[in-house]
């Protein structure tokens, strides 16, 4: 049986070709996806080598730039577009995808990815009980509404604890990330837009 580290190992490998694959499909070079990401250079290198995990804002902001869909970067479906301008995600259709870093990975359940043409993304998060190795930044805003549990949320240098039922608004360009505190994991909607 598969742990939960090689399932990962797995799907972030699966990621890595597809970024790649499609980058060179656009004919784009590394240099040239840097500069219309602003990531560096060397860091989407490790992402295309399976040398670093990015987080799910990375991949939208990648899957921008390449004009595909995020979930196409996380699970390789191909879907057709909507054409009715209204698209809804029954709880039993949401995609899943898990990252394991820490005692307990987080469980990103994608809510809108059936809207090919979306402004904005948005997933219920699991969250674990360690910090991700390290903060997330990319462009644009986010919604954090807490759900369920407690949770210790860094932002640009400072910790705020957030309850059930609390909202935050942030500026993404600046660090954070969260983790659960207490006894039981915590569940948060997460939108978040990083196209402007």
């Amino acid at each position: 049986m598969r742990t939960p580290e090689e399932n990962a190992r797995e799907i972030c490998t699966a990621i890595g070709q597809r970024i790649k694959s499609t980058r060179m499909k656009n004919n784009l070079t590394l240099d040239q996806l840097s500069a219309r990401t602003g990531f560096a250079k060397s860091y989407l290198s490790q992402i295309e080598n399976l040398k670093r995990e990015p987080p799910i804002s990375t991949l939208s902001k990648i899957a921008y730039v390449l004009e595909i869909d995020v979930f196409f970067l996380l699970t390789g479906e191909i879907r057709q577009n909507d054409q009715q301008g209204i698209s809804i995600v029954r709880s039993s259709e949401r995609k899943t995808a898990t990252r394991t870093f820490g005692k307990l990975g987080y469980i990103y359940e994608s809510i809108c990815h059936k809207r090919l043409d979306r402004i904005m993304d948005g997933y219920v998060v699991t969250t674990g009980f360690e910090f991700p190795p390290e903060p997330h930044t990319h462009e644009g805003e986010e919604l954090v509404y807490v759900l369920e549990g407690t949770q210790e949320l860094f932002y640009n240098g400072e910790i705020y604890v957030v309850r059930k039922g609390d909202c935050i608004y942030l500026d993404s360009t600046k660090p954070h990330y969260s983790r659960s505190i207490g006894s039981r994991p915590g569940n948060v909607l997460v939108v978040f837009s990083s196209k402007k």
